[in-house]
């Protein structure tokens, strides 16, 4: 061990670093948050903000004029009958879930019927069984699990979006003993949790989602008897103390990303749903200018959101489709420009969709909502495309909804409800295959139908520029789906903080369908949302025609090693029948290379020969086989420990054994493989007869199909399919 001279001068140094990095602005606003924390943890304020003195005022203002301030569908009355004449098993879920929570039992994120003890432990981590201690939030570290358990946990039933699935059974039912458990659950979180004490008021953005929840919970419980006029002001003066909360600390440089678009959300709500209170103006001003001036920030030009994570895209979606339905409602100007920026990320997602309807999952997924109205899969995204099919008026959207989606009916007006129904829905009038540049991903289709071919290329950056984390080290990955269904996938999520080798693990190049060399990643981990460095993929060129596409990328990730290695991937759509892949490693030195393919939960295995079959449950089959100059070895590896490799994960909290298909070598650079991926229909069908056209130096610079009727020609330069059977289709680049 140093001295401590030695072991506190770089902490020193560091934090002179970052002092230097800091623009005057954010010195600012971080002095004032630190002052703010001192004068909390000093004067210990408890208590939530009880509204003696204006309770009355407030309770008939908002009795009289609060249905026309919030969203129509949830104050309408003719929303239940609606509902429960049309959507009668979504009815049925929603009460189901709010008997669950009448009797203790949460599900949240991956976990089905968590329990919290009774009366409810609102600082418990049931998963682990650890309790955040009760003090003031700026002395705990939600990222220490050692202290606080998974904060994610804890946070997610200390949103109270289950008090909106409690309000929604009451519209539904009007049983009062959903009012009655709202009550009690709502007085004893007041009790357990003063003004700033505890996990729950750690994090900005869960303090302005649970502002939203209560928010909600007012609207749908108005005219029960157990909404007393104490009760809602003390729910009020609560809604006042979590406003002023996230006001002062709003994380314009801690996460400026959906954590501080949620938050000015907040601030929205609180401001045009209680106009009386005394900063209502501020905080509708503040948040509005916020929610719009990172429009601009975070939303790309080609429409990806810049944390390269298409969960947290459609939590952007959700954030801004709430406010622009809220600004309407209460007649607040928003510019065209953010409506404009909303369909582009729509339209992105509307791209990458899966054939069978799912999202894939790309970066970073908790599984969280911003206001869960109707149960749903964290890659069932039609509760959205529902709602901004009839905002918008779009075909395209109505057509990936499918049908008019509960949620909808819960936020819009009925005037919206027909123009949802009068859309002729219709996929995209956009190409099968686009580019977007800005993001970095190629989506090359074969059409829109639900049995459609699909891969996605993944040739941008790591993250957002801020700290990039909620992206994964996966540059030049691919993702497909064949026939419709999801084959070669991101691995997922899992966890945040709960366990830092998994956290690790799912985040990895390993997790990725792409090149690992001498078992490094492509970016090193600083802590669970943080990069050493973060290396960049750069898009070379793209191509796409009627019958093909193709793209080609590269990256540097790996020139870090004592023998620099450059990584370049050629990927060739063939329409609308195979992919090649075209890996070129470049080095002076040996190296252990291991070309990846994860796949969902579905049968794969490998011949002596390289062929490997995947076998999906509906017998579609994809067959992968790679030519390269040295001999590779093939693994298929499933659920293992040491290392971890071969899971995916769904949703947050869960985790199933999936297998992952390795080519590796050892071998001196350079060095290419050439891939193929052959979708078959028919569970016997047999590989097809293709072999490698080789170099002199046995590099293989292209393949034959058959008796050459057809080949496939790659060169440094670009590619050309010569001889083909069909008409029309030759041609290259």
């Amino acid at each position: 061990m140093g001295s401590p001279h030695t072991e506190r001068s770089p902490r020193r140094g560091m934090r002179r670093g970052r002092l230097r990095a800091m623009g005057i602005t954010e010195l600012a606003v971080r002095g004032r948050q630190e002052a703010s924390k001192w004068w909390e943890r000093i004067h210990a304020r408890a208590g939530t903000g009880h509204l003696d003195g204006v309770s009355r005022l407030l309770d008939d203002r908002v009795l009289e004029a609060g249905p026309d301030r919030f969203f129509e569908g949830a104050v309408s009355a003719d929303t239940p009958g609606l509902l429960c004449d049309r959507m009668a098993e979504a009815c049925a879920r929603a009460i189901a879930r709010a008997d669950a929570a009448c009797r203790g039992q949460f599900d949240l994120l991956g976990y089905c019927g968590l329990f919290f003890g009774d009366p409810v432990d609102w600082h418990l981590d049931p998963v682990s069984g650890r309790r955040a201690p009760r003090v003031h939030w700026s002395r705990l570290d939600p990222l220490d699990p050692a202290a606080v358990g998974d904060s994610k946990v804890v946070w997610e039933l200390n949103r109270h979006q289950w008090l909106v699935h409690l309000g929604q059974a009451y519209r539904l039912t009007g049983d009062e003993r959903y009012a009655a458990a709202f009550a009690r659950f709502i007085r004893e979180w007041m009790r357990a949790n003063p003004r700033g004490i505890g996990l729950n008021w750690a994090s900005s953005l869960e303090v302005a989602l649970r502002l939203i929840s209560w928010c909600w919970a007012l609207f749908l419980f108005r005219g029960s008897a157990a909404l007393s006029r104490d009760l809602f002001a003390a729910m009020v003066g609560g809604i006042r103390a979590h406003a002023s909360h996230v006001e002062r600390y709003l994380s314009y440089y801690f996460s400026p990303n959906t954590h501080l678009t949620g938050e000015a959300l907040g601030l929205f709500y609180a401001g045009v749903l209680f106009p009386e209170l005394r900063s209502a103006g501020r905080w509708s001003e503040l948040g509005a200018r916020i929610l719009v001036e990172q429009s601009e920030r975070q939303v790309l030009p080609d429409g990806v959101y810049f944390e390269e994570s298409t969960c947290y895209q459609r939590y952007a979606v959700e954030i801004y489709l709430h406010f622009l339905i809220l600004a309407a409602r209460n007649g607040v100007p928003v510019s065209t420009a953010v409506s404009a920026r909303v369909q582009r990320m729509l339209d992105f997602l509307l791209a990458v969709r899966w054939p069978d309807g799912s999202i894939p999952q790309i970066g970073d997924a908790d599984g969280g909502w911003l206001v869960p109205l109707a149960p749903r899969a964290p890659d069932d995204f039609r509760g959205v495309f529902s709602t901004a099919a009839a905002f918008f008026g779009r075909p395209d959207y109505a057509w990936a909804a499918g049908v008019l989606a509960p949620e909808t009916v819960w936020l819009l007006d009925p005037a919206a409800l027909k123009a949802f129904e009068a859309l002729q829905p219709a996929p995209p009038a956009t190409a099968h295959s686009r580019l977007f540049p800005d993001g970095g991903y190629a989506v090359m289709r074969s059409g829109w139908e639900a049995r459609a071919h699909q891969l996605i290329f993944d040739v941008g950056p790591l993250g957002d520029p801020v700290s990039g984390g909620h992206g994964h080290a996966d540059l030049l990955s691919i993702q497909c789906a064949v026939f419709g269904e999801p084959c070669l996938v991101d691995a997922g999520t899992f966890s945040y903080t709960a366990d830092r080798r998994w956290r690790d693990f799912f985040r990895s190049t390993a997790a990725h369908s792409t090149v690992t060399v001498d078992g490094q990643e492509q970016a090193v981990p600083a802590g669970p949302f943080a990069w050493e460095e973060r290396p960049r993929a750069r898009l070379l060129q793209w191509l796409s025609t009627e019958a093909f596409d193709f793209a080609d990328a590269e990256h540097d990730a790996y020139s870090r090693l004592q023998d620099p290695v450059r990584h370049r991937r050629r990927v060739l759509f063939v329409k609308p029948r195979y992919w090649v892949l075209v890996d070129d490693l470049e080095g002076a030195a040996e190296h252990l290379v291991e070309l990846r393919f994860q796949f969902v939960q579905v049968d794969v295995g490998v011949d002596p020969s390289l062929w490997a079959r995947a076998q999906g449950a509906r017998g579609w089959g994809l067959f992968i086989r790679p030519f390269a100059p040295v001999a590779l070895k093939a693994d298929v590896r499933e659920g293992e420990l040491a290392p971890i490799q071969g899971w995916v994960s769904l949703d947050y909290g869960q985790r199933l054994p999936a297998p992952v298909l390795i080519y590796s070598t050892v071998t001196r650079l350079p060095l290419r493989i050439a891939t193929l991926l052959f979708p078959v229909e028919h569970p016997l069908a047999a590989p097809p007869a293709v072999s490698p056209l080789v170099s002199e130096g046995r590099w293989p610079v292209g393949l034959a199909f058959g008796d050459r009727q057809e080949s496939i020609r790659f060169d440094d330069r670009g590619f050309a399919v010569t001889n083909w059977s069909e008409p029309g289709h030759e041609g290259g680049t």
